[in-house]
């Protein structure tokens, strides 16, 4: 029958494939997973650090709201360029390119002494953040290029687990070392993380991309205006994509929550004598509901396309409710476990509409594409931590009040996803009649 002919050629049908599995079986990504491994296990001490530098020296809401900024920013603004430098150049040399970079920079926050040096965080940051956002589109493109189509869903939520496990143990060994000795000794780490990071995607194997004939080349192919705007109208001819795209953007309109958890852990949830420590504690529970959410969900969900989309609708609802309880939970144990639910939410969605842009994009787009996701999903976040800043210490907002809102405002994009697809999913149901037809 025509049907089970369709059927039988969506990924969806495909026997999953095992986490343990995938890991022993596919070197290449074995290798990228471990460099993802040290350098976000660093990259946590550094955050921990920081915050407790800008609280220790100013503790102001806005300072660390305006950190988050500085880690924002640059990729909405080299985004568009790092996504075509993903599609033109080898995604492995950027990868390792970035990483010793990176292990230069973050040194520098050796040198912040003073509140009247703060400064040097925020354009360390610019800059750290500036070659992450070269990073992350070149690794998000190179995913399917190392693994079969089948792994896809499997090396998406490994890497999100990863994430959320070294977030845990990053903000919460990150907290304790900072507090014991020093901001300095992260600092330090963090750099040997990259280093080591490097050495590891050194070594994966990657087919090499076919070489493109393209056109002579001009003042704005060489800019990557050209390039980008080729991404553009890729986009805008596919409601489905853009639709996917928009799914972490709109995650990232909560994204004040971030400057809220330094805040709370300082001022609401202390632990011991040092803020590092409260701001650790809450960040390892954020961290545990990230890395809990997408192996849950793929149990309940499975690897279908249609339950994914619908679960990504959940999963804002999810975050929004939980995002509010939290807000108003008095008790720190209670605040703590429905701010891992919050972030199961987060992590569903991100692993979710991760894999399934993957599926739809084409190959030669995957990096502008991945480019232009992380570039509006730093937009918005730094919106929202800026403004989050601003209503704690221009208008003496409390932070309890914010954060509930936050939560409210987060069940708007779970509403509009599930009253826009009938618009942005036609282009499948078309696919999937010219497959008829064509039966």
């Amino acid at each position: 029958m025509p049907e089970q002919t369709v059927e039988a050629k969506s990924p969806q049908n495909y026997e999953p494939v095992g986490y343990i599995d995938l890991l022993r079986r596919n070197r290449a990504f074995r290798q990228l997973w471990l460099g993802q491994v040290v350098s976000q296990l660093g990259d946590w001490f550094n955050t921990i650090a920081l915050y407790t530098i800008i609280l220790n020296l100013t503790g102001s809401g806005r300072d660390v709201g305006l950190l988050l900024v500085a880690r924002f920013l640059p990729s909405f603004l080299f985004g568009p360029l790092s996504g075509v430098v993903a599609d033109r150049f080898s995604r492995q040399r950027i990868m390792i390119i970035s990483d010793l970079l990176r292990a230069v920079v973050v040194l520098g926050f050796l040198f912040v002494r003073r509140a009247d040096q703060l400064w040097i965080v925020y354009v360390l940051t610019v800059l750290q953040l500036g070659l992450s956002t070269f990073f992350e589109p070149a690794k998000t493109a190179a995913i399917p290029s190392i693994v079969e189509d089948r792994e896809l869903v499997a090396a998406n939520a490994i890497s999100s687990v990863t994430w959320s496990v070294m977030l845990t143990l990053g903000a919460a060994i990150g907290g304790l070392i900072t507090g014991w000795f020093g901001t300095d000794v992260a600092f330090i780490l963090d750099a040997a993380t990259y280093l080591l990071s490097a050495a590891l995607i050194a070594r994966i194997r990657v087919q090499k991309r076919p070489k493109r004939e393209g056109p002579k080349l001009t003042f704005g192919r060489a800019l990557g205006i050209t390039q980008t705007l080729e991404g553009i109208r890729y986009v805008k001819d596919r409601p489905r994509v853009l639709a996917l795209l928009l799914v972490k953007p709109a995650w990232g309109i909560g994204g004040g929550i971030l400057t809220l958890l330094a805040v709370f852990g300082e001022r609401i949830f202390p632990v011991g004598k040092s803020a590092a420590t409260g701001i650790g504690v809450l960040f390892a529970a954020r961290g545990i509901g990230t890395a809990v959410g997408p192996i849950v969900a793929r149990r309940i969900a499975g690897e279908g396309e249609k339950r994914m989309q619908t679960s990504i609708g959940i999963s804002f609802i999810i975050a929004g409710v939980f995002y509010a309880a939290f807000g108003s939970a008095t008790s720190f144990i209670l605040a703590l476990v429905v701010l891992g639910i919050a972030h199961c939410g987060g992590s569903i969605l991100w692993v979710f509409s991760t894999v399934i842009l993957q599926r739809a994009v084409e190959d030669n787009f995957r990096g502008r594409v991945f480019a232009a996701e992380l570039a509006l999903l730093t937009l918005t976040m730094a919106a929202s931590n800026y403004a989050t800043g601003e209503l704690l210490d221009r208008f003496q907002v409390s932070p309890r009040v914010v954060t509930i809102g936050i939560g409210i405002f987060f069940l708007m994009p779970g509403v509009a996803w599930f009253l826009t697809q009938r618009w942005w999913d036609r282009d499948v149901r078309k696919l999937l009649l010219c497959e008829l037809k064509s039966e």
